[in-house]
């Protein structure tokens, strides 16, 4: 079995080796860091998930974890997120029924010009592609508390290949004339396919979600794999690095602890993963997501902002800063 190491780059490879040091602070599966782990830095959360089952229904909760299956609001938010310094948020959609994509809209504009949340802003629920769409993302476009469009792309029910559609593509074009975002959320091993439609909207912003949605697993030798990868270490870094290329990309920092392999330390399993992003994509184009309460599955939201802060310990606090918030200020165009 091939070393997981002796597949990245030589930065990448630092940086892993960097983290060992502090791995140790992180029991398997333990609570958050204490002391500078826990620095008061500012912190803009562009991945925060809010769900009231008594207003929208979420197809995909069936039969999914208990943990998840019960309202998500504000306040149980302010109490995951309480000394953590959480200034701001970006609201990511929670792939709703197409019938409650404007109830959800509408509920996070309330939400943004009420002035009472972190939240501030928003990228609501669509689907590229479908008939009406473009009448839904010009409507919605002229809210400037709606920065941009996601539409999950790894559910079952989407075919492989989905938004390389002629139509699908005519509607990210679409975005990028009214000034909107596409976050990338799809299956790692359709990254390709990724880079093939970034490459067909040159004029529209894109955030690939969750380090493009890469396996811990794969980095891991196969005898400590919780389960077998669907995509390799090696091809899952090639495809990062050609969405890296592309200028109209940055990468979304989150997600990844939901997947984190049982009985390995959250820094060991993730350090990989994240280095190669961050080394990839530069100081400039990455940003910090939560992912609560999805994150839930892996750890709590302090044990994740306590895991990355510790892999990037590191790296000059000035890009600990832009991670963490200053690059999501600026490509969201927040206000301070």
């Amino acid at each position: 079995m091939m070393n997981p190491l002796d597949s990245r780059t030589p930065s990448s490879r630092r940086g892993f080796l960097q983290t060992m040091a502090g791995a140790t602070a992180l029991a398997v599966g333990g609570s958050a860091l204490a002391g500078s782990a826990i620095a008061d830095m500012p912190i803009i959360d562009t991945h925060q998930h809010l769900w009231d089952l008594n207003k929208v229904k979420l197809p995909w909760l069936t039969g999914a974890p208990e943990v998840l299956s019960k309202t998500y609001g504000l306040d149980e938010y302010r109490k995951a997120t309480e000394g953590l310094n959480v200034v701001q948020a970006v609201y990511m959609e929670v792939d709703v029924r197409p019938e409650d994509q404007v109830k959800e809209a509408e509920l996070l504009l309330e939400i943004c010009r009420s002035k009472k949340a972190p939240t501030v802003a928003a990228v609501i629920s669509g689907r590229p592609g479908s008939e009406g769409f473009e009448a839904y993302a010009r409507r919605f476009a002229k809210n400037p508390e709606i920065k941009g469009i996601r539409r999950v792309l790894h559910s079952p029910e989407t075919p492989a290949g989905t938004c390389l559609d002629a139509a699908f593509v005519k509607s990210i074009q679409l975005l990028g004339e009214l000034n909107l975002s596409f976050d990338l959320c799809m299956r790692p091993e359709e990254l390709k396919d990724a880079a093939k439609l970034v490459k067909q909207c040159p004029g529209t912003r894109f955030i690939l979600d969750h380090c493009g949605n890469g396996s811990p697993d794969a980095f891991l030798p196969e005898e400590k794999r919780s389960k077998k990868p669907s995509h390799t270490a090696a091809d899952w870094q090639a495809d990062i690095a050609a969405l890296a290329a592309c200028d109209n990309v940055i990468c979304k920092i989150s997600g990844v602890i939901a997947s984190t392999p049982k009985g390995i330390p959250y820094v060991d399993a993730l350090a990989p993963l994240i280095n190669h992003c961050l080394d990839s994509f530069g100081k400039d184009r990455v940003i910090f997501g939560g992912d609560w309460p999805v994150c839930l599955l892996g750890a709590s939201y302090k044990d994740w902002v306590a895991t990355l802060k510790t892999i990037i310990a590191s790296r000059p606090e000035a890009e600990q800063r832009q991670l963490f918030a200053e690059n999501a200020r600026k490509f969201y165009g927040l206000p301070k």
